[in-house]
């Protein structure tokens, strides 16, 4: 929408998100509700527009809030908290692909029972060395009750994973597998599994690692010092789910669905689905779930003949993130995706716009503008999050994304065709082993060169002051 029209949307939207938000820092229920039913009540009364969009506005605010407290006060119960230190057979779900590391295997669960007493909460799964259990696995454990690990080395894990709703560690002796777990969740794993298992045919080592983190956001494969490298190219963000592959998956089921001589109705219908079923697949994170209701917002804003916004998509998305997890404020996942969004939106054609008259190809100018976008808006969140910024990440993005799209659609393609065509799925995986070998080449190149990343509070502050004096002289150039 453009013009006044849009204002009325965004502020109630943004009114609800800073509710959720304040909950964080203080849960007066009464309050909340008070408020909630004093604004509702003058609403009714006033009948100029503008009054009445203030009151709306904090009758959103005081909702948020309230539901905001709730919903904190239901992540920090953990009934499994009084049971620290003891130790017994419990049943837990194995919820997310495991992770084996130089001492253990870690992964999360749902617990459903512990001793005879039918408790379900989330808890944090450390088991030894050896076997993992696969995803969905209902496994029957003797494991001992502990607390999740404090402050260290800068991390406090304790404090992040209970702002994910995870209180307790259940070190397991010993365990076997009872079961799978069916339901939504069960055609989740069998999804992932799918995925994991095919995406990457015929492909091995650190090509098929680079695979599977393309797609799933699985980067367990991958040694600690390409990691680094990803890093500090600015390029890890391709190993993580992110909107760019949830955008992809959309657009290619759209494409798909009009070489098939389908409507624009059925395409659509088509990428909404492909988007639900991917996000299934990959685990709903927060920026797999912000793009996703993004994608689905714009979907059904076209298909009920609406003018698409894609600001209330944003807010809309991130409103019911945090309704469902108001900690969410703190997630670097969460900061990440919607400050890249946001800058994309209004830097990124500003940056494009830039580069018209210059001998650049107009979509090169767009991935130049996006590129700019995200590392400008993403670099204060790295900096606070991970003490580091990258200093070569527009460079490293406009090479590295467009490679990571065509690996996503080939893997996703590969799948498709292996259960019916493994002849022709390894020879497409193939074709993705070229692009993975060339990602990570391109990752080693970018993040091995002197300077391409800041780690000290001097070097940073050396950044931020050259930034603003090339924005300052840039602004006294413009003026004269």
């Amino acid at each position: 929408m453009t013009g006044p029209a849009w204002i009325p949307a965004h502020l109630l939207a943004v009114s609800v998100c800073a509710g959720l938000a304040c909950a964080n820092f203080a849960r007066p229920h009464a309050v909340a509700l008070i408020g909630s039913a004093a604004a509702g009540a003058a609403f009714v009364v006033v009948d100029t527009p503008a009054a009445r969009l203030g009151l709306a506005a904090l009758l959103l605010f005081a909702c948020g809030w309230w539901w905001g407290g709730l919903r904190l006060d239901t992540l920090d119960r953990s009934p499994m908290s009084a049971k620290v230190g003891e130790a017994g057979r419990a049943t837990v779900v194995v919820t997310a692909p495991p992770t084996q590391g130089q001492f253990g295997i870690r992964a999360q669960g749902a617990l459903r029972r512990f001793e005879r007493d039918p408790l379900g909460e989330p808890v944090l799964l450390e088991l030894p060395l050896g076997r993992s259990p696969p995803l969905g696995a209902v496994l029957d454990v003797l494991a001992r009750v502990d607390l999740p690990r404090g402050p260290s080395n800068g991390f406090d894990e304790r404090t992040w994973l209970r702002r994910h709703g995870v209180h307790v560690v259940l070190r397991v002796d010993e365990w076997q597998q009872i079961g799978r777990r069916g339901g939504l969740g069960g055609v989740a794993d069998r999804l992932h599994g799918w995925l994991e298992r095919d995406s990457a045919f015929g492909l091995s080592g650190e090509r098929r690692a680079i695979v599977d983190a393309v797609v799933l956001g699985d980067a367990q494969g991958l040694d600690d010092t390409l990691l680094q490298r990803f890093q500090a190219s600015g390029l890890y963000h391709v190993l993580a789910v992110d909107g760019l592959k949830v955008s992809a998956v959309a657009g290619g089921a759209v494409a798909l669905a009009f070489v098939l001589g389908a409507g624009r109705y059925v395409a659509e219908l088509a990428a909404v689905a492909a988007v639900a079923g991917y996000v299934l697949a990959v685990g709903a994170r927060p920026s797999v779930v912000r793009a996703a209701l993004a994608a689905a917002l714009v979907s059904l804003a076209w298909l009920t003949a609406r003018q698409r916004d894609r600001w209330q998509a944003l807010l809309v998305a991130a409103a019911a993130l945090l309704a469902w997890n108001p900690y969410y404020v703190f997630d670097a996942g969460f900061q990440l995706s919607f400050a890249a969004v946001a800058s994309i939106f209004v830097v990124a054609p500003w940056v494009s716009g830039k580069l018209d008259g210059y001998p650049v190809p107009h979509g090169l100018a767009q991935l130049i503008g996006v590129s700019t976008a995200c590392g400008l808006a993403t670099a204060p969140v790295t900096w606070f999050q991970f003490h580091q910024i990258s200093l070569v990440t527009v460079p490293a993005n406009v090479v590295g994304v467009p490679v990571v799209a065509e690996m996503l659609g080939v893997a996703l393609l590969t799948a498709v065709l292996a259960p019916a065509a493994p002849p022709l799925a390894a020879a497409l995986g193939q074709v993705n082993g070229v692009g993975a070998r060339f990602l990570g080449w391109w990752a080693r190149l970018t993040g091995g060169l002197p300077y391409a990343q800041v780690t000290s509070p001097r070097a940073a502050a050396a950044v931020a002051l050259c930034g603003a004096l090339a924005a300052y002289a840039w602004w006294r150039c413009r003026m004269s």
